[in-house]
């Protein structure tokens, strides 16, 4: 079942995750802070960050494209760019363990925001939810990440639910000053009964969740 109501536009975004190669983390970084600029000419970058905390060795990056059309353009645009292929693809693969890739939209009541500053961290929280899309749990799930956000600890970045990749899957960017302060928010969100009832009302159609802390690469535009 496809996940149902988006945007009403064309746009969506590419998710795509890298495991890297543990020795070879630091080396990918580099290649990727001083080539980058090599992929950005073809199309816009959202984001690009590296894991800290809830998966090891991995960098997440969002591409976003006009349509399927636009993205065609531009891989076809990539594979004859010389530069991009021996200057960062060749730098790059061989320590790419695996990749892989989603295509996504945002969800119709959310924009794409940023954060109030530089610095800070992200944090990318994966949901899984039942078969059968918005129409059965996206009202839930919306006063859910309300709820959070009416806290104020936090700040919303996106909501994006998939099209291509494993579907009913909602990954959700926040933006925090710091995980002292994202701890700190937590623990009030935890005590605050209007959160709560929302997330025991959402819950009801979550199959699993995952989190990851994500740290913003200096080539990123969201930092």
């Amino acid at each position: 079942l496809a996940t149902g109501p988006r945007q009403n536009n064309g746009i969506f975004y590419e998710i795509r995750t890298y495991d890297i190669k543990p020795a070879k983390m630091k080396e990918f970084l580099e290649a990727m802070n001083k080539y980058l600029h090599f992929r950005t000419a073809h199309s816009e970058l959202v984001g690009f960050w590296y894991s800290e905390l809830g998966a090891m060795n991995k960098v997440f990056h969002i591409w976003k494209y006009d349509n399927f059309a636009h993205r065609t353009a531009v891989r076809h645009a990539l594979a004859n760019d010389k530069e991009w292929q021996g200057k960062l693809i060749s730098v790059i693969l061989p320590l790419v363990d695996k990749q892989h890739n989603e295509v996504a939209y945002l969800v119709p009541w959310c924009q794409l925001g940023k954060p109030p500053k530089e610095g800070g961290v992200y944090e990318w929280v994966t949901f899984q939810m039942k078969p059968g899309g918005p129409a059965l749990w996206g009202e839930a799930f919306q006063a859910a990440i309300n709820a959070h956000i009416n806290t104020g600890y936090t700040r919303l970045i996106g909501v994006f639910h998939t099209e291509y990749g494993l579907l009913n899957t909602v990954h959700v960017l926040w933006w925090n000053e710091s995980p002292d302060h994202r701890a700190a928010g937590r623990h009030s969100a935890h005590e605050d009964a209007r959160v709560v009832a929302a997330v025991r009302n959402s819950v009801r159609f979550l199959e699993s969740q995952q989190n990851v802390l994500l740290i913003p690469l200096p080539c990123s535009p969201l930092k």
